[in-house]
């Protein structure tokens, strides 16, 4: 998975293969979550709903009167803002692009503890930045690091409990924000190694590629692995590429986003990734996997073929990329989290692609119910699509696209697919605010993850606004411009842009809203990127 250029966009179609005409319900532990207002774990609860049921200081009657109220800045650094709080027991936990992470009280940004997770690290390692989200269970802050490191930190003072590399790969990172379920913690592994951000992706010497991409439990007393899937085979020399640099496949297919857990059944659902070389594994693919052994109860892969680097957007690509001729350097991967629901008593489970598409599947058997066109395939790759995650708040399924020229909002019926409203990022976007002066970067694009709380969706663009919209009908509620200098509680000053996508999103948690800002693209500023939390 790998955000590139924008390109035109094309006009929005829909495909239903199956329909079911009941009312979808919430189920499992999003019914349990309408009694808890804190915010955990990425996607709010094991189900994936990215819904706070249990919301109700904030409504659309008053979302308009939400008022800025503390800002922490982070320090500046090379590497944009990802890692969205969780918010529990009144303190909002995060990492940072210094290579900390923050405990800071959840009303007013006060100091908790900082931890400085590079004390210790090896010299030549790479630097612990998160960019992942925290999950908070049991008197513990589990959380991954972009050297593929997984922490354990006690909750209430941040002491290390524990820290386990995940990959000794040297492109190995943790994307993927993990999750706790009876005694283990689940995560996903992915890599830079297909990317230009690394210098190997794109380059023509490189002897391109050794990773594959895996999805782990760890016991989460220990840190000791349980049980690891691994999604292709281990890569092999094959040749060499027209640089005579040695070619290995297959490769790739990384996990780039958190799983979910159905308690009922105890299984595992997790989406990968594309091929970096070769066509083998699980790429493209969601996974239903048993919780306590990793075994694979189904698996249903979404594209016949995706296989893609950096080098295949470059002119030298030729001889690099051979899916360039047939069309299948596609970059299509599933990187959102899936949402569980039930509907009319068939347990479900949905996930965007960045091909564009919502799937959704019965989750015991992996039989597709229904798909839904919302992003159209641009040219050049799987940016218009469907990024990090959707949200379920019990009636309706809310998904956003990214750069589909304007990027939307929707809201979809979860039993057929039907689409129920959608709203276009804002026209004036980028003529409006701090990116009015940023046009080249500027663009009406939705990296982040959708949020809901009741009657409310929360999303935020690359056009710097933060937006609350009106889940009946799609109605834009509240604007909030980010693109501006800050005060931080920290004493320092930030700039806020783009909201914060790679696994980010909104949280809503106990009449606040919080959102990091200054996510990619990176409009200019000396200072760093800003967590910014809202009230009444």
């Amino acid at each position: 998975m790998t955000i590139r250029r924008r390109v035109a966009a094309a006009a929005v179609c829909a495909v239903s293969v199956a329909a079911l005409t009941t009312t979808a319900q919430a189920a499992g532990t999003a019914d349990a979550a309408r009694h808890d207002g804190d915010w955990g774990t990425w996607s709010k609860d094991l189900s994936g709903s990215r819904h706070n049921a249990a919301e109700w200081r904030i409504t659309p009657d008053n979302v308009h009167r939400l008022k800025l109220k503390w800002v922490y800045a982070h320090p500046k650094s090379a590497a944009p803002v990802r890692s969205q709080p969780a918010i529990v027991d009144g303190t909002a936990y995060f990492g940072s692009d210094d290579g900390t992470f923050q405990a800071v009280d959840a009303r007013t940004g006060a100091q908790r503890w900082s931890a400085d997770l590079r004390a210790g690290l090896p010299p030549g390692e790479r630097p612990p930045l998160v960019w992942d989200s925290p999950s908070v269970s049991k008197g513990r802050v589990y959380f991954g690091d972009l050297g593929g490191r997984l922490h354990a930190l006690d909750q209430r003072t941040g002491e290390r409990v524990w820290t386990t590399k995940v990959d000794t790969h040297p492109s190995a990172t943790l994307t993927s924000s993990p999750i706790v379920y009876d005694g283990k913690v689940y995560v996903g592994t992915s890599s830079g190694e297909n990317a230009n951000n690394n210098g190997t992706g794109d380059d023509p010497a490189y002897p391109c590629c050794t990773f594959r991409g895996h999805i782990d439990a760890f016991d989460a007393a220990t840190g000791a692995l349980a049980w690891r899937h691994y999604t292709v085979p281990q890569p092999q020399a094959v040749g060499t590429w027209p640089s005579g640099a040695t070619r290995y496949e297959p490769s790739g297919a990384g996990v780039w986003s958190s799983p979910v857990v159905d308690q009922a059944t105890g299984t595992v659902y997790v989406g990968t990734g594309q091929n970096y070389t070769g066509s083998a594994g699980d790429f493209d693919t969601l996974l239903a996997l048993d919780h306590r052994t990793g075994a694979v109860k189904w698996r249903n892969q979404v594209t016949k073929a995706d296989t893609w680097r950096a080098i295949c957007n470059t002119p030298d690509a030729e001889g690099y990329c051979p899916g360039l001729k047939d069309g299948t350097a596609l970059d299509y991967d599933i990187g959102a989290t899936p949402n569980l629901f039930t509907v009319g008593g068939r347990r479900l489970v949905g996930v965007g692609q960045k091909l564009g598409v919502y799937h959704v599947f019965d989750a015991a058997t992996g039989e597709v119910v229904w798909r839904r066109q919302l992003g159209v395939p641009l040219p050049g790759g799987g940016i218009s699509g469907i990024q990090w995650g959707s949200s379920f708040d019990g009636r309706r399924l809310y998904i956003a696209t990214y750069f589909a020229d304007p990027g939307k909002v929707f809201a979809v019926d979860p039993g057929t697919g039907r689409v129920l409203w959608e709203t276009p990022n804002p026209a004036d976007g980028c003529t409006t605010g701090g990116a009015a002066g940023h046009p080249d970067l500027c663009s009406l694009a939705h990296g982040a993850a959708v949020t809901t709380s009741p009657g409310l969706v929360f999303e935020g663009s690359n056009d710097g606004k933060f937006r609350a919209y009106s889940a009946r009908d799609g109605r834009v509620l509240w604007t909030f411009d980010t693109l501006r200098d800050f005060a931080g509680v920290d004493g320092r000053t930030g700039r806020g842009g783009a909201i914060a996508g790679g696994g980010g999103g909104a949280v809503v948690a106990n009449g606040m809203v919080y959102a990091q800002s200054g996510y990619s693209p990176e409009y200019p500023s000396p200072h760093g990127t800003v967590l910014l939390a809202f009230g009444l």
